[in-house]
């Protein structure tokens, strides 16, 4: 369905002399697979089937897959891999494939079915799971879903890149789905529904509280002035641990003894319980940077995706500034480790919470437009989440319109419904008019209205002096027009720019719009690397 680069294999594809290979092969464990490969997995449909491992250099692996077969010699490091033709959905009724890899010894791997895998990374939101979330009790209840299987990356942290990860593959079950991603699990629902009931595989690798550049390559930190401090930073910390370690050491009492109390305070009101008290820096934490990215990324590729879901950001709001070339890096180098240029990346816009007082001055709506920018990246797509976070929990329970939104998202842009279906609105463009300026929509088909059919509120509007007062606004199909009275030479205008905003334009579908800003004047966290 989604194919990606032409994959090069210098491999002989031999049936007979495959075959032979298997009814001769020794019995001694020396070719190993990467976790991912496991019973019950899902394949993707539409791509070449990559498979690889390790082996004894010089040992010849064989490989065979629904009557596709294919050979290799593992290098000098001891790796191999080989590329299957693409496969299609089992027809109704087939038995699921079997996938066979022989060297010294066999591997055999049963129950396969083809359909999308999607991967689904982030922080806390992504790994908030299912028997958590807003109508825990009836979704859990309700999760056998046959076709949808679930495989969950425990977490770690390396130094470099490794080879595999813990997990496996599982059938969706009422049992597994309570422990898995809230968000991911609703999206695989709507995706099986909206692509006629086909298998989907969900491979769920994410951690709260991380930064993004824990899921990024030190190459690319490294490699631009603007990130490169993250890096020093973090070098810096290492210099200090041995300090910073004595002082949780001595503290720590005292910090456990507050966590228990805030646990408790947590049950009580049916919030996400906070997490223990441990160092949070330093090494094996989960903030060093490229620490994720080669514990829970590099061991997946190349599996087939269909895409990617990513739900992060809370994280890096401090900086937010910089995370407008930090997001768009991390997305290119996760599609550098695919080979694929065109690898879909979906991701959830950061939702309202109430953290900051005044409209105009807001981290978190900075951290809004920086994904909101992110989407000049082709192949992107963001779901807007405004109206559907908790104005007093980091963690909203609702996270079933956020799978949805992402769904939906995705269909449009895999061309399976109308841009102006799935894609919430977000700004292309605006111009001055006068005492007005004019903010055009994409995608270009979209027709705004208000929420409740009132008057469009959470407009601001400023004059060169940069001091923003309330403005009006009116709705002309995909545009907007906005104005103040008090304004008679407008220089930007500003639509839900706060961390818990009062606004309420959507599209024709219900699909909330993005909040944005027409100027770029430095805010609170220029400058913060």
């Amino acid at each position: 369905m989604h194919p990606g680069k032409n994959i090069r294999s210098h491999l002989t594809l031999c049936s007979a002399a495959v075959l032979a290979f298997f009814a001769s092969a020794a019995t001694r464990a020396d070719v190993e697979m990467p976790a991912v490969f496991g019973n019950r997995m899902v394949i993707q449909r539409g791509q070449p089937v990559r498979v690889w491992g390790r082996a004894d250099a010089g040992e010849k692996i064989a490989v065979a897959l629904a009557g596709h077969t294919a050979a290799a010699t593992a290098d000098a490091s001891g790796t191999w891999s080989v590329a299957l033709p693409p496969l299609q959905v089992l027809p109704p009724g087939a038995q699921p494939l079997r996938l066979e890899v022989a060297g010294k010894n066999k591997l055999a791997f049963h129950q396969i079915l083809v359909g999308d895998v999607w991967l689904c990374s982030g922080q806390s939101n992504m790994f908030f799971q299912l028997r958590q979330s807003a109508r825990a009790e009836a979704d859990v209840a309700a999760a056998t879903r046959p076709g949808i299987r679930l495989f969950s990356v425990d977490r770690a942290v390396a130094d470099g890149p490794q080879f595999t990860c813990k997990g496996k593959w599982a059938d969706c079950t009422p049992e597994t789905a309570a422990r898995f991603s809230a968000v991911a699990y609703f999206f695989g629902l709507q995706w099986q529904a909206d692509n006629g009931g086909i298998p989907v595989g969900l491979i769920h690798s994410s951690w709260g509280g991380t930064t993004a550049e824990a899921w990024t390559p030190r190459a690319v930190l490294d490699a631009d002035s603007d990130l490169k401090p993250i890096l020093t930073r973090w070098d810096e910390t290492m210099a200090d641990f041995p300090k910073i370690k004595a002082d949780f050491e001595a503290n720590k009492e005292r910090l456990v003894a507050e966590w228990k109390i805030a646990v408790q305070k947590a049950k009580a009101e049916g919030r996400m319980l906070p997490a223990e008290p441990r160092l949070r820096t330093g090494p094996g934490t989960q903030y060093q940077p490229a620490g994720l990215y080669h514990a829970m990324i590099t061991p997946l590729a190349p599996f087939a995706l269909s895409g990617v879901l990513w739900y992060q950001g809370e994280g890096n709001a401090q900086r937010a500034h910089q995370y407008r070339k930090l997001f768009p890096a991390m997305i290119r180098s996760w599609r550098d480790l695919w080979n694929r240029d065109d690898l879909p990346f979906l991701y959830v816009q950061l939702p309202n919470l109430a953290r900051q007082p005044e409209p105009s001055r807001s981290g978190w709506a900075e951290l809004r437009e920086a994904q909101l920018r992110a989407l000049a990246l082709p192949h992107t797509a963001m779901a807007v989440t405004i109206d559907v976070g908790d104005p007093g929990d980091l963690h909203p329970k609702e996270k079933l319109p956020v799978g949805r939104r992402l769904a939906s998202a995705a269909g449009s842009l895999f061309g399976l419904r109308p841009p102006a279906d799935g894609i919430c609105p977000y700004p292309r463009s605006h111009k001055i008019q006068g005492r007005e300026i004019r903010v055009q929509f994409s995608p270009s088909t979209v027709a705004l209205r208000t929420r409740d059919g009132g008057e469009p509120h959470g407009f601001t509007i400023a004059g060169t002096d940069k001091q923003f007062v309330p403005a009006r606004a009116r709705l002309e199909g995909n545009a907007i027009v906005i104005w103040s009275d008090t304004v008679e030479k407008p220089a930007a205008a500003r639509y839900a720019w706060a961390d818990n905003p009062d606004c309420n334009i959507v599209s024709a579908a219900g699909l909330p719009a993005s909040p944005f800003r027409t100027d770029d004047w430095p805010e609170v966290t220029f400058g913060n690397r």
